[in-house]
């Protein structure tokens, strides 16, 4: 069981984060009943009113099942869970979801960009002009990386179909998750610009065919900075 008692201040958001980590890092394997509430409370040093709160709240994410009467059971969430989770398992586990979570978004990205191409509006394409100009023009990389991050969300936005949206986004919360380990990547705003100039060009063009090309390449280009294999 824990060792260290949660702080009372934050205890149900904590606990969330302890039990969370639990699950994800192997303490309670999918399919595996947690130990009784009494038990667990008292090793996380909680009530169990804190406790019942925490896991209501790990079940609406997807991690935990409750039956009544017979126990909460960890939910084999590779195989039932949704983009949601991807948060929760870049920032408990580690690095290890990033290769993935890289290519699925070179992929991805690549598509919602020749989309976005044809359908974007003469807004979103001035929207990304302004994106870009404050990517080139940012302070420091922090501001640069959240400009480039909302670049994504205006192209997929620009497709018309919330689907991508949906899924930039899930993209996009799990990368925000470990942010801080990506930041070089745009300690030099005017060069992270200029990666980022021919696909915003492509898109504003409304040149489809380039647009995902330019997509393919500055997901590439990006990841080898982002994973320092450049």
């Amino acid at each position: 069981m824990p060792s260290s008692p949660i702080p009372r201040d934050t205890v149900v958001d904590a606990l969330v984060d302890r039990l969370r980590d639990d699950v994800l890092g192997g303490r309670y394997p999918p399919g595996s009943y947690l130990p009784p509430e009494r038990d667990l409370a008292a090793g996380y040093a909680v009530t169990r009113t804190s406790l019942k709160h925490a896991i209501v709240r790990l079940a609406q994410a997807g991690l935990l099942e409750t039956r009544h009467g017979v126990g909460t059971r960890v939910r084999d969430y590779e195989r039932l869970g949704g983009p949601e989770l991807l948060p929760m398992l870049v920032s408990t586990v580690g690095t290890a979801w990033m290769a993935e979570i890289f290519e699925v978004r070179r992929e991805v990205g690549a598509q919602v960009a020749a989309k976005a191409a044809i359908h974007a509006t003469a807004e979103q394409r001035a929207r990304l002009r302004e994106l870009a100009a404050r990517v080139r023009n940012a302070a420091g990389a922090d501001e640069a990386q959240l400009a480039e991050c909302e670049v994504h969300r205006v192209i997929a936005a620009a497709t018309g179909n919330r689907v991508y949206g949906f899924m930039v986004n899930a993209l996009l919360n799990a990368y925000l998750a470990v942010r801080e380990g990506f930041t070089h990547a745009f300690a030099d705003p005017v060069a992270a610009a200029d990666r980022l100039a021919p696909l915003v060009d492509a898109l504003c063009d409304g040149d489809a065919a380039r647009a995902r090309e330019a997509a393919g390449a500055y997901f590439t280009e990006t990841e080898s900075v982002m994973r320092g294999t450049r």
